[in-house]
């Protein structure tokens, strides 16, 4: 497994994982556990224009760069939509001919509304490693189970890997999966689904069962860390929001992963590695002023990381914390850590 290009960022926060677990139970050596890369699980090119997994790109639009992730068949065919053009037989073809008719502004806001993954290079730049820990609740009436008690309802990659931080920590991880939109990780990649939830207890319900939609919550109640992948919409169509959730278990920690910040007004923001990164400035410019990936889906271990780190800090401080983390803005520190130049 090759060096990753944000090497000196995900160093940082592995040193800070490593002091905070052995405070609560085992120390984690992140590096051991095989999260980091995706190296060996996906095919992967040469970082470009195109992502190494082929399924984002960098374009021009009237005032500056962008990244568009089309990951999924879905996101496809809202192109034409999204541009206001006819639909063509490649939507990239579409992106390259009419992208440059809108500004950033206007992509960003038309992608939001149709859920696209798209984000402005460099708009998402932040100096803070740490993601917000927002006070939600007085604090813990309880002491936290020991070992901790962790309900894992995310996706993908970020998520799940601060889940199983936790879990080689020694924490009691139950991961919940809907049994209508499973994770689809398990399929594309199940060698690094497996690491990702290793040491974790698996539970499969539907959330459209009234039945399982009591388990769920209870699960929710009882639990001292819970990790999120959804946007605030999708959380509340479950049950699961914050004043609710938090009057119910003050003592909680809850740790939202997200596009571009679970709370204000990017919340509906859709963001995946690639664009997330992009949006962060986790680039190279070439001599000519064009952006390039500078690897495969970078925002995700940044922001697995540092969600760890926020989990391990909200619980020492006796939890009723909401812990915003965002790709975009993960992928934001670590370029200011890499020193990486800005530039849009």
């Amino acid at each position: 497994m090759g060096v990753s290009p944000i090497a000196s960022a995900l160093a940082l926060l592995e040193t800070e994982v490593a002091a905070l677990t052995a405070r609560v139970g085992r120390r984690v050596q992140v590096s051991e556990l095989g999260i980091l890369q995706r190296t060996g699980h996906v095919e992967l090119t040469a970082p470009g224009l195109i992502s190494p997994n082929r399924a984002c790109r960098l374009f021009r639009a009237a005032d500056g760069w962008m990244a568009l992730n089309l990951a999924r068949e879905e996101d496809r065919d809202l192109v034409p939509a999204w541009l206001g053009c006819d639909f063509g037989a490649d939507p990239w073809d579409a992106v390259a001919i009419h992208a440059r008719r809108h500004t950033r502004a206007a992509l960003v806001e038309a992608a939001t509304l149709l859920a696209l993954p798209a984000g402005a290079v460099g708009e998402a730049a932040n100096d803070d490693v740490e993601a917000p820990r927002l006070r939600c609740a007085p604090g813990v009436t309880r002491r936290p189970a020991s070992p901790p008690r962790v309900v894992d309802l995310s996706a993908l990659w970020a998520g799940p890997m601060c889940g199983v931080i936790l879990a080689a920590m020694g924490a009691s991880v139950t991961r919940i999966e809907s049994a209508r939109r499973p994770d689809p990780t398990r399929d594309n990649t199940p060698e690094f689904y497996r690491r990702l939830n290793a040491g974790k207890a698996h539970l499969s319900l539907d959330p459209g069962h009234a039945g399982d939609s009591a388990r769920l919550l209870d699960a929710v109640l009882a639990a001292d860390i819970l990790i999120t992948g959804a946007r605030p919409r999708g959380l509340a169509s479950l049950g699961l929001e914050p004043a609710a959730v938090f009057a119910a278990n003050p003592g909680l920690v809850w740790v939202a992963v997200s596009g571009y910040g679970f709370t204000g007004p990017a919340a509906e923001r859709v963001a995946f590695g690639d664009d997330a990164a992009a949006a962060g400035g986790l680039v190279r410019w070439t001599p000519g002023g064009a952006p390039r990936f500078l690897g495969d889906a970078l925002a995700d271990p940044v922001t697995g990381l540092a969600a760890a780190v926020g989990a391990l800090k909200g619980l020492d401080e006796g939890g009723g914390v909401l812990v915003d983390v965002a790709l975009a803005r993960s992928a934001g520190a670590a370029a200011s850590v890499c020193g990486l130049a800005r530039v849009t």
